[in-house]
C-alpha cells in the first residue's frame, strides 16, 4: 500500500490492474460506465445470455455502481448533474458472472463485494474501487462530458451511461486483482475482537445495573 495518490487512466491496462494493491488510493481519468440499479444489471446479464444485444463493448472497462441525478436537455442531450455511489453488496450474487463474462478490469461503488466476487476478480484480473459515500460534489466535479447513454427506455437513474471523467476521486482500492480485500480483513478483525467487545459490554451493563445480570 502506497501513501501517494496515483493517477490512472481507464480503461485499465492489464499491467496497471495488476500493479494496484488493496489500500492504494487513486484518481481516475478516462471513460467510466455507471449504473445504479438491478434493472440495468439484469439487462447486462441478458446480454451475456444472448437474449439482448450489448450496446457497447465492456471488455476491460470500468463499470461502477454510481447513482446519478440526470436530465434530458432541451437540445435533446443528456446532462448528469451529480453522481454518488450506491451499495455494491446488493449485486453480490450477480457480479461474478458479469466480471467473468465481460472481462471487467474495474468495478466499484461503496460497501465492497463478497468472497465469491473476490474469487472472480482474482481469476480475471479485476479490482474493486471504493467511492466515498456522500461525496457527490467531489465526484460530480470530475465529470467532463456524457459520452453516450444506452437503454434510454429506462428511467434516467437506471440507464447505462458512459462518462468522460478527469481526476475522479480519490478512491481506494478496496479489493485488488490478487485476492486481497480490505473488507475481508475488517470482517476477520471484527470477528476476532467480538469476545473482547462482548465482555466489555457485559462489564458496562453490570456497572450500570449494580451487578445485576
Amino acid at each position: 500500500m502506497s501513501d501517494a495518490i496515483r493517477r490512472i487512466r481507464l480503461p485499465l491496462s492489464e499491467a496497471d490492474t495488476l500493479s494496484l494493491r488493496a489500500g492504494d488510493m487513486v484518481m481516475l481519468d478516462g471513460e467510466i460506465v455507471i449504473t445504479a440499479g438491478l434493472p440495468t444489471i439484469g439487462r447486462l446479464l441478458e446480454c451475456l445470455d444472448g437474449q439482448r444485444e450489448l450496446p457497447r463493448p465492456l471488455t476491460g472497462a470500468g463499470v461502477f455502481h454510481l447513482g446519478s441525478y440526470s436530465r434530458e436537455t432541451e437540445e435533446g442531450g443528456f446532462e448528469v448533474l451529480y453522481m454518488n455511489p450506491t451499495t455494491s453488496t446488493r449485486f453480490n450474487h450477480l457480479m461474478p458472472k458479469l466480471i467473468r463474462g465481460f472481462g471487467l478490469r474495474a468495478v466499484g461503488g461503496k460497501g465492497g463485494l463478497d468472497a465469491g466476487c473476490v474469487a472472480a476478480m482474482k481469476e480475471t484480473g479485476c479490482v474493486y474501487l471504493s467511492f466515498v459515500g456522500g461525496g457527490a460534489p467531489l465526484l460530480s466535479d470530475a465529470i467532463r462530458r456524457v459520452v453516450r447513454v444506452d437503454w434510454s427506455d429506462l428511467v434516467s437513474h437506471y440507464r447505462m451511461v458512459t462518462l468522460e471523467v478527469e481526476a475522479l476521486g480519490p478512491v481506494t482500492v478496496g479489493i485488488d486483482a490478487h485476492g486481497n480485500s480490505l473488507y475481508g480483513s475488517l470482517s476477520e478483525e471484527a470477528e476476532a475482537r467480538m469476545p473482547e467487545i462482548m465482555a466489555g459490554l457485559a462489564e458496562a451493563r453490570a456497572a450500570a445495573t449494580g451487578g445485576t445480570p
